[in-house]
């Protein structure tokens, strides 16, 4: 499980980070990286969306527990926001979910890379 210190909690920064974010997806996952210019968080902090369409509360729940594990061996080159979006086919292919989060995580932080 996923610190305290690293969730994404708060309904405003899951907008933000969405909004105006960079943007990697994959058919079974879509990340969003945001790095702010001002006050930018001491360590990476992600947050998860699972929505209805990827199936039923027990199927939502497995999903995203397999992403919580899966993002916490993931690095991060700048402390930042991420959001991971589950699409409906991670529900489907667990086997290719790690590999899948795994690259979109890699661009969607080579985009929102600072300058």
């Amino acid at each position: 499980m996923l610190p305290k210190s690293q969730r994404l909690k708060r309904p405003g920064d899951f907008g933000i980070t969405v909004r105006h974010g960079s943007r990697a997806a994959t058919p079974t996952v879509v990340v969003h990286v945001r790095h702010p210019q001002q006050n930018p968080p001491e360590c990476t902090r992600v947050g998860f969306v699972v929505s209805k369409k990827v199936g039923n509360a027990v199927t939502r729940n497995r999903v995203k527990r397999r992403l919580r594990h899966l993002a916490m061996g993931l690095t991060s080159p700048f402390p930042t926001d991420v959001v991971v979006r589950a699409l409906p086919g991670a529900a489907v292919d667990e086997e290719r979910l790690g590999a899948d989060l795994a690259d979109a995580w890699r661009r969607a932080f080579r985009k929102a890379a600072p300058c």
